[in-house]
């Protein structure tokens, strides 16, 4: 199965600027959005996408992604 990160970079055209989205998805809580954020800093690792800006917010101990943009590379 796969990921809603997964499936939002899938659907994207290589080179388009693609911003993860929150409302009206299972991205909406925080932690969760997060994890798909980190998805596709991993994908980005990979050299299958381009972080292009996120914003980050400490929240605790813990700093968690609030937003991110990514551009597809292949």
């Amino acid at each position: 199965m796969s990921s809603i990160a997964m499936s939002v970079f899938l659907d994207s055209e290589p080179g388009e600027l693609v911003e993860l989205p929150h409302a009206g998805t299972g991205l909406e809580h925080p932690l969760v959005f997060d994890s798909a954020a980190r998805e596709i800093q991993h994908l980005a690792a990979e050299g299958r996408a381009q972080v292009i800006q996120q914003t980050v917010r400490q929240m605790g101990s813990e700093t968690l992604i609030e937003e991110i943009t990514f551009k597809r590379l292949i």
